[in-house]
């Protein structure tokens, strides 16, 4: 529980409302993962029952492409065990308006999540399809970031690190974080190939993360 003085007071009452706000913070930190995890996981068994298979991370591909997704999948395994337990054990060291501006960001992270998912339809994978071929999509959401899954999934570490600010959380997001955008670099390399002068249009228009470089031409 957060017991960190508020605004430099002292006393019983300062702790008290220290410990209110940390109560209070739990709530949101738990329902922000269990939507976005559950976005996931029910986009993924829709698919299923479909026939496609939505989880294709360190499965085939050359070395390279390979070793990049297992770990990812990995580290995403591992951030997901040591969010919960953040949460669970209430580990935080932020102080209670750190700790409202992680939901917010956590609950965008949510948002943005949700709407690349369904905007994607059956085209969403997780990882670099070896033998599907899906369609290129910049419509939506996709006319503002090229990436905004890989955005969402950075937005909801970042919220639910602010919420449990701890070392251990730390060290994880940091690395969840940057093995996505290594994701994201072999991903566009993907993208080019398969899509070639399409998608690099694309590139000129949209950015990776978030922003528009120039008007969207040519019904992309």
């Amino acid at each position: 529980m957060d017991i960190s003085i508020i605004g430099g007071a002292d006393g019983p009452t300062s702790v008290f409302l220290a410990g209110k706000i940390g109560d209070v913070i739990i709530l949101p930190a738990y329902m922000i993962l269990i939507l976005f995890y559950g976005i996931y996981f029910v986009k993924m068994l829709s698919q299923k029952r479909q026939g496609i298979q939505t989880n294709q991370l360190g499965k085939g591909k050359n070395k390279s492409v390979r070793s990049i997704e297992t770990k990812l999948r990995l580290m995403t395994w591992l951030i997901g065990v040591i969010q919960v337990l953040s949460v669970v054990l209430d580990w935080n060291r932020a102080a209670g308006a750190v700790r409202v501006t992680g939901v917010i960001i956590g609950g965008l992270g949510d948002l943005v999540f949700l709407i690349a998912v369904l905007t994607m339809k059956n085209s969403w994978r997780a990882g670099i399809p070896e033998k599907d071929r899906t369609q290129l999509i910049s419509n939506g959401i996709y006319r503002y970031s090229r990436n905004p899954a890989f955005l969402g999934f950075d937005l909801m570490y970042i919220g639910i690190l602010l919420i449990c600010l701890n070392g251990l959380l730390f060290c994880a997001t940091v690395c969840g974080v940057v093995l996505l955008h290594l994701q994201i670099l072999q991903e566009e390399k993907y993208l080019t190939e398969v899509f070639g002068e399409e998608y690099i249009r694309y590139q000129r228009c949209v950015r990776r993360y978030f922003g528009r470089k120039q008007r969207i031409r040519q019904n992309l």
